[in-house]
């Protein structure tokens, strides 16, 4: 089912372990393995595991959340002085494990649409879950690297010449592939206890209110969340901000299960013991929290050492081996879906009262303890639900850093804190062995 996690698939023939479709697809029990793999190997790459190499802490380095510190190494520090050199192998890393896990989706959509042996139930779920993951992987290639290559089969041969699709063609696949699996999957959890390990409808229809918010099509966007909103009886906004990230969460729309452990990387890799070795929180980030927001007091904490006091994140409550089981790695979750209407409806003049902007914030607001917004203008409430992403989303999959530029703020915030920043760094480079490789590929400016 895998492939190496070091030959990317535009490098090397045939998978060595490629598919035996007439074997893995000739039931229902070895679809869903195959699927299951697929899932394992997103908690075991780079980009997604939220480890030191992953998108969450890359974004946050690239933004103004998080600290590097020489433990961290020398390929981080290039994210967080958005210095980043083409030879970099965290964004070999990234792109190469992105494709890697594409051509998986890829194959499990060839093996379903050949197979006789899968039942059709089986298959429409399994189809959709594909489709939703190749669209997840998509969204983060398109958002990291610009125009990137679309790749919707396992030709290998052809793929090893692509070129970089634009933009708009990848968010086109993107809102078609959401747009399938909304049509195939089922709107419950299938998996074992009902854990929200596996996509459903919902998880479709939560990405594809933030295509929609990311490509401007506000109305959509609005409709989009406010279908996930109104299904109240899978998701409600958790009272506790401390039961957020723990399995099962009502707020939780997909989550992802650790491997081989009791706890997340996020705990792992964020929750201090003593003095930071590789990565803190910002002291910005920290301090620029409103007097009586719990969620600095919940989701922050901090160590004292001789050099000086360091905070981090503090959403995710267990790191060890003696950890209870307890959390499981959010990837979408419903607060997430109320500040895409509130913006939706900020975008289309829906700035106060019912069905307004103001009304979505506030709900947020609310729950981190904090009084309504006092803000009436569209360039403030602009500027507040900006403030709300930041407060409520920190450190989680990189939305900051996708925020700061999608709404052209990069340059003005992180000028200020990077001596070295060039409106060029809003995009990565791709990976310098990519374009030896492949000389159909062409870089992006600045590198």
């Amino acid at each position: 089912m895998t492939q190496s996690s070091c030959k990317k698939f535009v490098e090397v023939d045939a998978p060595n372990t490629q598919i035996i479709r007439d074997i893995v697809f000739n039931s229902d029990k070895t679809a869903n393995a195959a699927m299951a793999a697929v899932y394992t190997g997103i908690l075991q790459s780079n980009p997604f595991r939220s480890g030191m190499s992953s998108i969450q802490v890359m974004g946050g380095f690239s933004s103004d959340e998080l600290v590097w510190h020489t433990g961290g190494g020398l390929q981080a520090r290039e994210f967080f002085e958005n210095a980043i050199v083409s030879s970099n192998t965290s964004i070999l890393n990234i792109w190469g494990e992105c494709y890697n896990l594409i051509y998986r989706a890829n194959a499990i959509l060839e093996g379903l649409s050949q197979s006789t042996g899968v039942t059709e139930t089986t298959r429409n779920q399994l189809t959709g879950e594909a489709l939703f993951i190749r669209a997840f992987i998509n969204f983060y290639l398109v958002n990291l690297f610009g125009d990137v290559p679309l790749i919707t089969n396992t030709d290998y041969k052809a793929n090893a010449q692509v070129i970089r699709n634009s933009r708009v063609e990848v968010y086109n696949q993107i809102i078609a592939d959401l747009k399938s699996a909304d049509g195939k999957m089922a709107s419950g959890y299938s998996s074992t206890n009902n854990e929200r390990v596996t996509p459903s409808r919902y998880a479709a229809r939560a990405l594809l209110a933030r295509v929609y918010l990311f490509t401007g099509d506000w109305v959509l966007a609005e409709a989009q969340a406010t279908l996930v909103i109104d299904e109240t009886a899978l998701y409600q906004l958790e009272n506790n901000l401390n039961d957020i990230f723990r399995k099962n969460s009502k707020e939780a729309i997909w989550q992802l299960k650790p491997v081989n452990s009791t706890y997340t990387n996020e705990g792992q890799t964020y929750i201090l013991t003593g003095p930071p070795s590789s990565v803190s929180l910002r002291d910005e980030l920290v301090n620029s929290f409103e007097t009586g927001d719990n969620r600095k007091a919940m989701w922050t904490a901090s160590v004292s050492a001789p050099a000086g006091t360091f905070y981090y994140p503090f959403k995710y409550k267990e790191r060890s081996s003696n950890s209870t089981g307890a959390e499981y790695s959010m990837v979408l979750r419903l607060a997430e879906q109320y500040l895409i209407r509130a913006e939706a409806r900020a975008k289309q003049g829906k700035l106060l009262g019912a069905n307004s902007a103001e009304f979505d914030i506030n709900i947020i607001r609310n729950r981190a303890g904090l009084s309504n917004t006092t803000v009436t203008t569209p360039g403030d409430m602009f500027l507040a639900i900006e403030m709300e992403r930041k407060f409520e989303l920190f450190t989680e999959w990189g939305h900051r850093w996708l925020d700061l530029k999608r709404n052209d703020r990069a340059n003005d915030i992180l000028s200020l804190l990077k001596s070295g920043w060039s409106v060029n760094d809003q995009f990565y480079p791709i990976p310098r062995t990519e374009l030896l490789i492949n000389g159909n590929l062409t870089q992006n400016p600045g590198y």
